[in-house]
């Protein structure tokens, strides 16, 4: 899991250091970095100076990539097994719809246990005590 300070003004975002972390666990430059995220080089270096705060879709982004890099070769099972999540739930959840097993943390619209949150913000606040979300991102 990506070691985060709850800090309820930042919403459990990434912090800057965390940033730098993931970048350096992907084995980027700011550069490179940059070019994945669609931004300058210098957006790169003010998110990880602390200058600019990070935007939900780099969030979101920077955490796909490490787990994607982490555990491409792991099989994972289910959120939906794991959460045991009833039929009513499963057919208006997204992930569940798509088979996108343990993405339900990156997918906005999800149905975790039975609500939808209205934002990544809200969401991911509760997907960062959820042992899908921990099992799928390494300790940075």
């Amino acid at each position: 899991m990506v070691l985060l300070e709850k800090n309820v003004d930042m919403r459990f975002k990434i912090k800057n250091k965390e940033f730098s972390n993931i970048r350096h666990h992907l084995e980027k430059s700011q550069k490179q970095l940059a070019k994945l995220l669609c931004v300058s080089t210098k957006a790169v270096q003010s998110y990880e100076q602390g200058w600019r705060q990070i935007p939900p879709h780099q969030e979101q982004q920077m955490l796909l990539l490490l787990s994607l890099k982490s555990f491409s070769n792991r099989n994972i099972q289910p959120c939906w097994e794991i959460k045991d999540c009833p039929g009513k739930w499963r057919d208006t959840c997204i992930v569940w719809e798509l088979q996108a097993r343990h993405f339900c943390w990156l997918i906005n619209g999800t149905s975790c246990q039975g609500k939808v949150h209205k934002n990544w913000n809200e969401k991911v606040k509760i997907c960062r005590e959820c042992k899908i979300f921990k099992s799928v991102l390494p300790n940075i």
